[in-house]
């Protein structure tokens, strides 16, 4: 065949060409929810993009930067080399760091080969839900609560049965109601203190008697303690601490919240051996390990001084002061004080607004990106989340502008 010859190919008869396909996706997807807080702000991003002065109180994270000792451990570590794979369970110097960590804070004996490092916090509600739960098992979370946990319990087939935060109880949950939704097909119950999006701080008389209600039924617990360092009255109570519950609860903390590491990601789990060598495989089929000088970081922050953790629990107790007193001022508005983590958690109900409208009518109207109750499940209508990782005088700037939109609309 010559340099010109050119190869012809006969299509069959009634084939189209450069027609793209319909996506096919497993039905599994339709059952995956998402996280608004993300949504509200692309949206307000948006928004700023056109001029328009948005106050962002929607996103969950501290607004200050990464401690320098924890960044300059970090970099550290990237010139002594730790750029490679790690273990899928996390680096046995951390693991034994975070395991001397849970000894003092919580008050057990737990051993390196009980953690599991992973990249954030969500991994850990993911894998503890993909490997104790299967369809038609029920899984027992708090609603309102992270959205994240109702979308895993639907995505991987079981069935999702909310316990309500009730506002005349601090949003802390009834331990009555509680037993009553526990059955033959309870698998796993998910508590989250201090709360997102509430605020709400369960207190030792509540881990005791929901301990006492699973009693020695086998049921695990995730006990989400992501915001543990950040209580501004009272103490922080795990249930792990409660005598033969630590080989029934998953631990799940992490650096995020307390030390501004968002964007680091890194989170680790806590829980019996033979579970965490089955999570830390979830780990090698999904993300392989996490970030090695991360971690590296990761232990800087645990042993390195708590000084910034300190100022910044002091700011956002601060902040919350401020946010609450103001929110009480507004026609429409009631706002129970909050004992912990960054947000506020105002019931609306005497505006006449949907939640998810008002929100909308905030950002669009005011400038002020707030997330609705519902975003957190249906138990949350009726209220907004407003988060105080932002500084006073924005804090007060958007009180006002809030203010402002309820005289004119109320």
């Amino acid at each position: 065949m010559s340099s010109q010859s050119t190869l012809t190919v006969e299509i069959p008869a009634g084939r189209k060409t450069g027609v793209q396909k319909q996506l096919r996706l497993a039905k599994r997807m339709a059952r995956l929810g998402t996280e608004t807080a993300f949504e509200v702000l692309v949206k307000a991003k948006t928004l700023e993009t056109q001029g328009r002065d948005i106050i962002h109180l929607e996103i969950g994270e501290p607004d200050f930067d990464t401690p320098r000792n924890i960044i300059d451990a970090s970099i550290d570590a990237l010139h002594k080399g730790y750029t490679h794979y790690g273990p899928s369970a996390g680096l046995m110097e951390l693991r034994e760091v975070v395991a001397e960590h849970v000894n003092e804070t919580r008050g057990v004996n737990v051993t390196p080969d009980e953690v599991v490092v992973v990249p954030g916090g969500k991994p850990i509600i993911f894998f503890s839900i993909l490997a104790l739960a299967e369809h038609g098992d029920e899984v027992i979370y708090p609603n309102p609560g992270f959205p994240i946990y109702e979308s895993m319990i639907n995505y991987v087939g079981a069935n999702a049965v909310p316990i309500r935060l009730r506002e005349e109880l601090d949003f802390r949950l009834d331990v009555d109601e509680l037993a009553d939704l526990i059955n033959d097909r309870t698998r796993l119950i998910i508590l989250n203190s201090p709360q997102n999006p509430t605020g709400g701080v369960l207190e030792k008389k509540d881990i005791e008697r929901i301990a006492a209600v699973i009693d020695d039924r086998n049921i695990m617990v995730l006990s989400d303690e992501i915001y543990s360092r950040l209580i501004f009255e009272g103490k922080h109570h795990s249930i792990m601490s409660i005598e033969r519950m630590k080989e029934r609860t998953i631990l799940l903390d992490g650096f995020s919240k307390t030390y501004a590491m968002t964007g680091w990601r890194m989170g680790y789990g806590v829980m019996r051996a033979d579970l965490a060598m089955h999570v830390a495989r979830l780990m090698t089929n999904s993300a392989s390990c996490t970030a090695s000088f991360s971690q590296i970081a990761g232990i800087e922050a645990l042993c390195g001084s708590q000084e910034s953790v300190d100022q910044m629990r002091s700011e956002f107790k601060k902040r919350r002061d401020v946010m609450v007193a103001g929110l009480n001022k507004i026609k429409g508005f009631s706002c129970r004080l909050p004992h912990g983590a960054f947000y506020v958690f105002p019931n609306i109900t005497k505006t006449g607004w949907p939640s998810k409208k008002l929100a909308d009518a905030l950002l669009d109207d005011a400038g002020v990106a707030a997330l609705s109750g519902t975003a957190f499940g249906a138990f949350g209508e009726g209220y907004l989340r407003f988060s105080v990782a932002n500084s006073i005088e924005n804090i007060e700037k958007a009180l006002d502008r809030v203010g402002a939109w309820a005289k004119k609309n109320l």
